[in-house]
């Protein structure tokens, strides 16, 4: 056959989207799946009358693809990645591409290239974001690889992504790993958006006693301003559904016990081994874990003493405006946290980001389109070696005016014993890196105490020891 641009193996929800987002924009898609049922479901469903060619065995479809060929795999992370690379590599020929669209780790994408590349064949991992809508009308593209590869599929990716103010949400990150490296730092940086968005809502419900309408009606009006973004778009609509068997608002139905996948606890592993603080990403993972914990909670809540139970006696509107700031401030940190950690990884990896790239391709179809990225874009710009985003006067110029606000939120919730670990977490990072001296000193002291480990002084140069039981 050979008439086919690109194949596409693994047609589960992000996969057949984006099978339908490819022929939409004019491609021919041969797609495999290695369970013949689905593929025939598919076939005689969604992909029925397009130029989407079904294919049963991977020999027809390799045979489908034209060249040089270019195959697609979107299956689960890990083993299934490499078996299925494992069964294409014989059938391919030197310059053939291959391409890991999953939430691969970037460690097993850097080993990939390496093998790969050895055979002849280039192999990419390209990070796609936007969930099932996304994958279907337009998702962010993080592709990864030889700039050689990145030429052969870009006339593809950059004509599926989202696009924004005319240009595609899709632009070459870099060599081996640096696509699905952006990808997992994109979904930390997602971890805490979600969590703090939680903790605003729980402050605005058990400290003002506020509905499910009324929460709809406070993050509609955020999503119009500042706060404009995907995550508070779907969220005013969350509050506003309705379960229609009770009447009541499904998010009060919905039990509080949280799941997570490994782009998470990637995230935080990497940014232990670049020494690189990602506190507010670290504690939306842990209240993920704890909530995890449903029974023990549920036992915790019987037994544990909690503050003094006294109503909120201040004003409403204030506190409402107060957790909007701290909302915005803590997530601002939590891009900041992130890119520090993009730009470290860089930096080790060789892997020259483009900051300015990354807040680019951001901006539309994944989770975290917001409209501030626009302004992450312009820091970047103005100063592409810029050490964190808090330096940068736009952003500066954001926490001081919402700084008294972001203070007052967390003090009240902390007060009435709500949990806000993102918050709190965003705030300790903003007081600690701006304050000139820290109480290390006395921890250094400590360290020589009793193992002798030596510190430096502020007086003069050098490495000291003191004998401190003379």
């Amino acid at each position: 056959m050979n008439q086919c641009d690109l194949g596409l193996v693994g047609l589960a929800v992000m996969g057949e989207n984006l099978v339908l987002n490819m022929e939409s924009k004019g491609f021919t898609v041969a797609a495999f799946n290695r369970t013949t049922a689905v593929t025939d479901r598919f076939a005689e469903g969604r992909a029925k009358g397009k130029n989407i060619v079904p294919t049963r065995t991977i020999e027809e479809f390799v045979g489908a693809l034209s060249r040089p060929r270019k195959a697609m795999i979107m299956v689960k992370a890990g083993k299934p990645v490499d078996a299925v690379i494992a069964e294409l590599v014989p059938l391919l020929d030197k310059g053939d591409v291959i391409i890991d669209g999953g939430n691969s780790l970037f460690t097993d994408t850097q080993r990939r290239c390496k093998e790969l590349e050895e055979k002849g064949l280039h192999f990419m991992g390209v990070g796609v974001s936007g969930g099932e809508e996304g994958a279907l009308k337009g998702p962010s593209i993080m592709p990864g690889g030889s700039k050689e590869s990145w030429e052969i599929v870009k006339p593809i990716f950059t004509k599926i992504a989202a696009i924004v103010d005319g240009e595609p949400c899709c632009r070459y990150m870099g060599i081996d790993g640096a696509g699905h490296y952006v990808k997992m730092v994109h979904n930390g940086i997602e971890y805490g958006d979600i969590q703090l968005i939680c903790e605003a809502y729980s402050i605005l419900k058990d400290l003002l006693g506020l509905g499910a309408d009324e929460l709809g009606g406070i993050f509609t009006e955020w999503n119009a301003g500042d706060l404009n973004s995907y995550l508070i778009e779907i969220t005013s609509l969350i509050f506003k559904k309705k379960d229609p068997e009770t009447g009541k608002p499904i998010v009060d139905l919905i039990l509080d016990k949280a799941g997570q996948k490994g782009t998470g606890l990637w995230t935080l592993q990497s940014a232990l081994q670049e020494s690189v603080v990602i506190s507010t990403i670290n504690a939306a993972v842990e209240a993920r874990v704890i909530s995890s914990r449903k029974q023990d909670r549920v036992e915790a809540s019987k037994i544990l003493p909690k503050p003094e139970a006294k109503p909120f006696t201040g004003s409403r509107e204030e506190l409402i405006t107060a957790v909007h700031d701290a909302l915005y401030a803590s997530k601002i940190i939590s891009y900041a946290q992130g890119m520090e950690l993009l730009a470290a990884a860089s930096v080790n990896s060789e892997w020259n980001l483009n900051f300015g790239d990354i807040a680019t391709i951001w901006r539309g179809g994944c989770i975290i389109r917001a409209r501030f990225l626009n302004r992450i874009k312009d820091a970047y710009e103005r100063d592409p070696k810029l050490k964190n985003l808090l330096l940068d006067p736009y952003f500066r110029d954001i926490i001081e005016k919402t700084q008294s606000n972001w203070r007052r939120a967390v003090c009240h919730a902390v007060e009435h014993g709500i949990a806000v670990p993102a918050m709190a977490a965003s705030l300790e990072y903003y007081d600690s890196y701006r304050q000139e001296r820290l109480p290390s000193n006395l921890l250094q002291a400590q360290r020589d105490f009793f193992g002798a480990h030596t510190y430096e002084r502020v007086d003069k140069p050098g490495v000291f020891h003191t004998e401190w039981l003379e």
